[in-house]
């Protein structure tokens, strides 16, 4: 399973699996892969004050 980084703004809100962090913050999975869309991406860049949004990322893992 991959890990994923939720953000809001420039603050770290959780680190874990999808499942993890939709259960952490009492939504569906999801709303939680949505966030990692590039769609969801477009529709908050069209907002007037885009900033301080939810953001999720997932993490690469590290290659020697």
């Amino acid at each position: 399973m991959s890990d994923y980084a939720m953000y809001k703004g420039d603050e770290l809100l959780h680190i874990g699996t999808i499942e993890e962090i939709a259960k952490a913050h009492g939504v569906l999975q999801q709303t939680i892969r949505f966030y990692t869309t590039p769609a969801y991406r477009r529709r908050v860049s069209k907002r007037e004050k885009a900033e301080n949004y939810i953001e999720v990322f997932r993490l690469e893992d590290e290659i020697d």
